[in-house]
């Protein structure tokens, strides 16, 4: 709209001098007309006067001795007569002490004039803003022969319409800065009008989440395709909504059948040293042997291992299955730490507090779980030839939180499985479920905070965890 203003007030300008420019030539060239036939009919008239002279071409300045000033002052134009050759005879510039120089017509307006098939010639020109208009046509005698050539010039100073239309230019520029400023503002409240309506729904795209409800636009006084863009949104939320159900659905299917075979998994490895146990009592027991009871009660042991080993699978994913239960109470999180390190007896744990005294307000047992499973995993990982195992727990405050960190010197993750660290049954080890870090996860972003890890294959790993202070 802008651009459109702008370039309608260019044109409209230079439309505008151009048709000024015209009207003022048109103006000149019929005035002159005017004053051109006005003074042909007076030389007319003049001639056919009965004068002392004959009508010749050497008597045309004796003819018009005096009446040509008198005819130049009435119609206020200059007249010049030259005979047929181009030879000045007369003209109503009074000279100036017989100084002016009589100037003859060139031989090319003397041919022009003679083949023009009009006998008359219009020369225009513009000299500082003053117009020339010159014609030259034959005197005729009573019987029409041409006995001279006239030349009527007017000179036209055309500063006033040029005062006009810069007079004109100064209004119409102020109209169109008006109108400029009037299609900003216009310009402005319709861009706000529509990109107020797309800035909804981007906003709401940017908010749509397959994993939740997402609203539906609603806007009022909006534009046919604005509306058309809201209803293919508001389709694609209600065909979300279906894919998302269908989604969750497939999903915790399949996490149930993923969960189903670990646990059979797990439950089968105790199942079979339980089965060889009864299936050897079974060929073996002899009421009568000395040792019976010694026997019966190995073979008691045997079977309460497996059941023990049994209930701790039932136990690490009914905990890994539910949220824990939190009770917050305002901790010293350094001493707690120093506590959760206390049951490890390796030398090469090291525990460096950055500072005496840290409280925040945590769940205890749920940090020591935390601490707990983080260096157990680290011991796990710096086992085998290392010469010089290091552990470092370190805790520190960092703005309103509070961040843990547990480095080792161990053999590192592989690139590969840097990405199903956190994932439920992923494990590195031979032994374990790989729930221990999934549950810690699980656990800290219930305090909203985040547990992150660097880690180089060869070198070491580092574990840091950021909880909130409240």
């Amino acid at each position: 709209m802008i651009l459109l203003v702008l370039l309608a007030s260019i044109l409209i300008a230079s439309v505008t001098i151009y048709q000024y420019d015209e009207q003022t030539k048109d103006y000149n060239l019929h005035r002159f007309g005017r004053k051109e036939s006005a003074t042909r009919h007076n030389i007319d008239i003049e001639l056919k006067r009965k004068t002392t002279y004959p009508v010749t071409t050497e008597n045309l300045s004796k003819i018009f001795q005096d009446r040509i000033y008198e005819m130049a002052e009435i119609h206020k134009i200059t007249i010049s007569m030259y005979d047929m050759n181009g030879k000045p005879l007369k003209s109503s510039i009074p000279y100036d002490f017989e100084k002016v120089e009589e100037i003859p017509l060139s031989k090319k307006i003397v041919n022009e004039l003679a083949n023009n098939s009009n006998h008359r010639i219009l020369k225009t020109r513009n000299e500082n803003n003053i117009s020339y208009i010159s014609s030259y046509t034959y005197i005729n005698d009573l019987r029409y022969k041409r006995i001279g050539v006239l030349e009527l010039k007017m000179a036209q100073d055309n500063e006033e319409q040029e005062k006009e239309l810069e007079e004109f230019m100064a209004r119409l520029l102020v109209v169109y800065i008006l109108m400029f400023i009037a299609a900003i503002a216009l310009a402005y409240f319709l861009s706000s009008y529509i990109t107020r309506s797309i800035q909804t729904i981007s906003n709401k795209i940017k908010e749509t989440r397959l994993n939740k409800r997402n609203e539906k636009i609603t806007l009022y006084a909006a534009s046919s395709e604005i509306n058309s863009l809201v209803d293919a949104y508001n389709n694609m939320i209600d065909q979300l909504e279906d894919s998302a159900v269908k989604l969750a659905q497939s999903e915790r299917e399949q996490a149930w059948r993923e969960m189903a075979k670990q646990v059979a998994h797990e439950i089968k490895n105790p199942l079979t040293p339980m089965r060889l146990t009864v299936q050897s009592f079974q060929r073996k027991f002899d009421p009568t042997d000395a040792n019976i009871k010694e026997k019966i009660a190995e073979y008691s042991e045997t079977l309460i291992q497996q059941i023990d080993v049994m209930s701790s699978i039932a136990s690490a994913f009914s905990d890994f299955a539910k949220m824990p239960t939190q009770r917050k109470e305002d901790i010293n999180v350094v001493a707690v730490v120093k506590h959760a390190l206390d049951i490890f007896n390796e030398e090469y744990i090291h525990y460096i507090p950055q500072e005496e005294k840290l409280f925040a307000y945590l769940d205890k047992t749920q940090l020591i779980r935390i601490i707990t499973n983080l260096v157990k995993n680290a011991t796990q990982a710096i086992k085998g030839d290392n010469e010089n195992p290091k552990i470092e727990v370190k805790v520190f405050s960092l703005d309103e939180n509070v961040v843990i960190t547990v480095s080792d010197n161990g053999k590192g993750i592989l690139e590969e499985n840097k990405k199903m660290i956190f994932e439920p049954k992923f494990t590195t080890k031979t032994s374990g479920m790989g729930l221990g870090l999934p549950m810690i996860k699980n656990i800290i972003e219930a305090y909203n905070g985040t547990i992150t890890f660097s880690s180089t294959y060869g070198i070491g790993t580092v574990f840091t965890v950021t909880l909130p202070k409240t």
